[in-house]
């Protein structure tokens, strides 16, 4: 069931390391099919090289497996809670960038600094407090501390992303690995100068409803 979003999924995560945001089996990407409201998540602990759409499993909101031989992401209940009580989200990306766990290594957001930050994220990328593995802890902390932003770091942990869709969601992962290595080397030169509210609204409402096609 739902092959095409399998087949998406596979390809989505080999863009995760050919843009440098994992290492070996770390981070993970789901996607929730908008017709059936099934999620396809990565299973635990496969290599990306070796991932196929039969590795794919596929569970219901409940956290119960619909079809899928191997055990889900370790980060599934997360992304379960984030689907509940985001509508509007169709795709979660988790990863562990470097520059961008740098920032929540140290529990400061990335601020904005960019109009490329201002344009995608519409403000500062915020960090949310720290939450364990495993259950709806991290779901949470996201929910609660991501605002209108599609990116989030979590203290001492990582980055989750959201979209609309799967592939919306991994370009805000990739656009936020972008944007940590760009704030921290300024970082190194100087102290950079934040973009005052009023204009941080008009760059992200630009991009939001003129940029692009």
């Amino acid at each position: 069931m739902l092959e095409k979003l399998k087949e998406e999924l596979v390809q989505l995560h080999l863009e995760l390391p050919k843009n440098s945001l994992v290492v070996w089996t770390g981070g993970n990407i789901s996607a929730r099919d908008p017709e059936s409201g099934l999620v396809v998540i990565k299973p635990s602990g496969i290599r990306y090289e070796e991932m196929r759409p039969t590795h794919m499993v596929v569970v219901n909101l409940n956290g119960e497996t619909i079809e899928g031989d191997l055990k889900p992401s370790s980060d599934t209940a997360s992304h379960l809670y984030i689907y509940k009580h985001r509508p509007d989200v169709g795709g979660v990306v988790h990863t562990h960038s470097a520059y961008a766990t740098a920032f929540a290594a140290v529990n400061k957001p990335i601020p904005v600094v960019l109009t490329g930050i201002a344009d995608e994220f519409g403000g500062p990328i915020p960090c949310g407090r720290f939450a364990f593995i495993g259950d709806e802890d991290i779901g949470r902390v996201v929910v609660e501390s991501i605002g209108r932003s599609p990116a989030v770091l979590l203290q001492n942990h990582g980055v989750f992303t959201i979209g609309k869709d799967a592939r919306s969601a991994v370009k805000a992962a990739v656009m936020t690995e972008d944007s940590a290595k760009t704030v921290w080397l300024a970082m190194q030169i100087g102290e950079p100068g934040e973009i005052p509210p009023e204009d941080v609204e008009k760059l992200h409402d630009r991009y939001t409803h003129v940029y692009g096609q």
